[in-house]
Protein backbone atom coordinates (compact mmCIF):
# COMPACT_ATOMS: atom_id res chain seq x y z
CA UNK A 1 0.00 0.00 0.00
CA UNK A 2 3.18 2.63 0.42
CA UNK A 3 4.60 1.76 -2.98
CA UNK A 4 1.36 2.72 -4.32
CA UNK A 5 0.80 6.24 -2.43
CA UNK A 6 4.33 6.48 -3.08
CA UNK A 7 3.60 6.58 -6.65
CA UNK A 8 0.36 8.18 -6.10
CA UNK A 9 2.43 11.16 -5.05
CA UNK A 10 4.79 11.40 -7.66
CA UNK A 11 2.24 11.24 -10.25
CA UNK A 12 0.22 14.18 -8.26
CA UNK A 13 2.83 16.63 -7.89
CA UNK A 14 3.91 15.95 -11.24
CA UNK A 15 0.60 17.10 -12.38
CA UNK A 16 0.37 19.63 -9.93
CA UNK A 17 3.54 21.14 -11.85
CA UNK A 18 3.18 20.53 -14.88
CA UNK A 19 -0.79 22.38 -14.93
CA UNK A 20 0.08 24.61 -12.65
CA UNK A 21 2.51 25.70 -15.64
CA UNK A 22 0.26 25.53 -18.09
CA UNK A 23 -2.29 27.52 -16.43
CA UNK A 24 0.79 30.38 -15.16
CA UNK A 25 1.78 30.73 -18.85
CA UNK A 26 -1.25 30.96 -21.16
CA UNK A 27 -2.02 34.41 -22.07
CA UNK A 28 -6.03 34.83 -22.07
CA UNK A 29 -8.18 33.50 -18.66
CA UNK A 30 -10.16 31.57 -20.96
CA UNK A 31 -11.71 27.95 -20.43
CA UNK A 32 -8.49 26.12 -20.59
CA UNK A 33 -6.55 27.94 -17.76
CA UNK A 34 -9.37 27.66 -15.62
CA UNK A 35 -9.08 23.47 -16.48
CA UNK A 36 -5.98 23.94 -15.85
CA UNK A 37 -5.87 25.92 -12.50
CA UNK A 38 -8.70 22.89 -11.62
CA UNK A 39 -5.98 20.77 -12.32
CA UNK A 40 -3.39 22.06 -11.14
CA UNK A 41 -5.31 22.31 -7.35
CA UNK A 42 -6.04 18.70 -7.59
CA UNK A 43 -2.99 17.93 -8.14
CA UNK A 44 -1.57 19.41 -5.29
CA UNK A 45 -3.98 18.06 -2.99
CA UNK A 46 -3.61 14.61 -3.44
CA UNK A 47 0.18 15.35 -3.08
CA UNK A 48 -0.09 16.93 -0.12
CA UNK A 49 -2.55 14.02 1.41
CA UNK A 50 -0.09 11.67 -0.36
CA UNK A 51 3.20 13.10 1.30
CA UNK A 52 1.64 13.52 4.96
CA UNK A 53 -0.11 9.86 4.54
CA UNK A 54 3.49 8.71 3.82
CA UNK A 55 5.17 10.65 6.85
CA UNK A 56 2.73 8.95 9.20
CA UNK A 57 2.98 5.65 7.94
CA UNK A 58 6.95 5.71 8.34
CA UNK A 59 6.92 7.02 11.77
CA UNK A 60 4.49 4.25 12.70
CA UNK A 61 6.45 1.71 10.74
CA UNK A 62 9.50 2.74 12.44
CA UNK A 63 11.70 3.56 9.08
CA UNK A 64 12.10 7.28 9.98
CA UNK A 65 12.38 8.69 13.65
CA UNK A 66 9.24 10.26 15.21
CA UNK A 67 9.29 13.82 15.72
CA UNK A 68 9.73 15.49 19.11
CA UNK A 69 6.62 16.24 20.42
CA UNK A 70 5.93 17.99 24.15
CA UNK A 71 3.74 15.89 26.22
CA UNK A 72 1.79 17.61 29.04
CA UNK A 73 2.05 15.87 32.60
CA UNK A 74 -0.85 16.01 35.12
CA UNK A 75 1.25 18.55 37.26
CA UNK A 76 1.04 20.95 33.94
CA UNK A 77 -2.27 20.60 33.59
CA UNK A 78 -3.68 21.20 37.03
CA UNK A 79 -1.71 24.58 37.32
Amino acid sequence: MAKLIALLNIIAWSGFWAFGYLALSSGDGGGQTVIAIVLAALGGAAGLWAYFWLIRHSEATGYAKPRNRAVRTEEEEIA
